[in-house]
């Protein structure tokens, strides 16, 4: 019997900071994960969740199956444990097996040894039941996670990171991740009834990833997965991708604006907008962010503006912010939710935040501020939102 046809412990990684909103999107798909830290969330399922958890996630960095814990105090116990694990079930004869591996506050410290003997431990399995390995075939990228004396074996299913949403084939020149835009819209009150805004937009990814959420299309969608890859796996993925065609919602009109100052910024955006598919939901337009305007209500800004990192520096960027927070006061009941590493931010925008959260953009640390509008009145929302499409004026927001 295939290892992969039995009950499976599936982990999902998460960047810090946003492990919470992962645990709510796997509780929407129907599942029911266990606890929320460490940057990853557990829950059981088969193969088929697998696949769901892969292509439907918007905020995971990666899926794995847990194929085993044990305590791993000693390079002899790491070796035993992993050993005794059925891989020849997992990993056909020709299979590739990469080790990566990770610790945290072990005796177990040297990565390059936990690899070796990893992987020295799968191959003499292997080679008792089948004989020499040629690893030649696909790959099977495995993951030694020590923390304490528990170490954890994982396999990866996802390949490339599922921030590679394969729509964005250049970067601009401060890029936020999509599972960082798709959470901070996650996190903000910004529903598709509602106008949004990103007043910094740069290549696009905040506003596709609105447009995505806003017609609810699966983020994993267009692209492959390495699970798909392992020869012992059942055939599951088409059926996932079925499902995810038939929840599309494709009469969607969410009124969603893209806004920068630098064309050639906005010229990408449209280009990667067009490849995934969600032109026809984001308005792309030069503006200034000190300039911003609308003409309706109770909207909704998510940003990543310039903090002084790569672009701007000193008084400059603090009289950019000073600027873009005179212009979100004069709108009118608009919420707006910024994230930046600059620790003057409040300040120069002019206003405390309602919360504060710890995010990380890559590996630099940020805040992500929330600046709360009143919500709107049901009638009202019904009335301002629940007509025709959007005219080409009506877009401009």
């Amino acid at each position: 019997m295939s290892f992969f046809e039995g009950g499976l412990t599936i982990r999902v990684s998460a960047a810090s900071g946003t492990e919470a909103v992962l645990k709510r999107e796997l509780i929407d798909l129907g599942y029911s994960p266990g606890g929320a830290n460490l940057g990853r969330v557990d829950f059981n399922g088969d193969m088929r969740d697998v696949a769901r958890a892969n292509i439907f996630l918007r905020t995971a960095g990666r899926v794995r199956i847990l194929l085993a814990e044990f305590p791993a105090r000693t390079f002899d116990e790491l070796y035993e444990g992993t050993r005794a694990f059925p891989w020849e079930e997992l990993i056909p004869r020709d299979g590739a097996v990469a080790v990566s591996a990770k610790s945290a506050k072990s005796k177990l410290f040297s990565l390059r040894d936990i690899q070796k003997t990893v992987k020295k431990a799968v191959a003499e399995r292997m080679a008792s039941r089948f004989g020499n390995m040629s690893e030649r075939g696909e790959r099977y990228d495995v993951e030694a996670s020590i923390v304490g004396d528990l170490c954890s074996l994982t396999l990866d299913t996802s390949g490339a990171g599922l921030h590679k949403r394969g729509y964005r084939v250049k970067l601009g020149e401060a890029p936020i991740r999509e599972t960082l835009a798709a959470a901070m819209l996650l996190l903000s009150v910004w529903r598709a009834d509602r106008p949004f805004l990103d007043p910094f937009c740069g290549s696009g990814t905040i506003p596709i990833e609105a447009a995505l959420i806003g017609t609810r299309t699966a983020p994993g969608l267009g692209r492959g997965f390495a699970f798909e890859r392992f020869s012992f796996a059942p055939p599951v993925a088409e059926s996932v991708r079925r499902e995810a065609e038939e929840l599309i919602d494709r009469s969607a009109k969410p009124r969603i604006r893209g806004g920068d100052i630098d064309e050639s910024a906005l010229a990408l955006a449209r280009e990667h907008a067009a490849r995934a598919g969600m032109s026809g939901y984001i308005h792309f337009q030069r503006q200034d962010a000190r300039e911003i305007s609308s003409r309706f209500a109770h909207g909704v800004i998510v940003t990543n503006p310039p903090y002084g990192e790569r672009l701007m520096r000193g008084r400059e960027l603090s009289e950019l912010y000073a600027s873009f927070g005179r212009a979100f006061s004069r709108m009118e009941e608009w919420s707006a939710y910024v994230i930046t590493s600059c620790p003057s931010f409040e300040r120069d925008f002019g206003r405390r935040a309602d919360r504060v959260r710890v995010l990380y953009n890559s590996e630099l640390e940020c805040r992500f501020y929330r600046f709360l509008g009143a919500p709107p009145a049901r009638l009202r929302e019904k009335d301002a939102y629940g007509g025709d499409k959007p005219s080409d004026e009506e877009k401009g927001i």
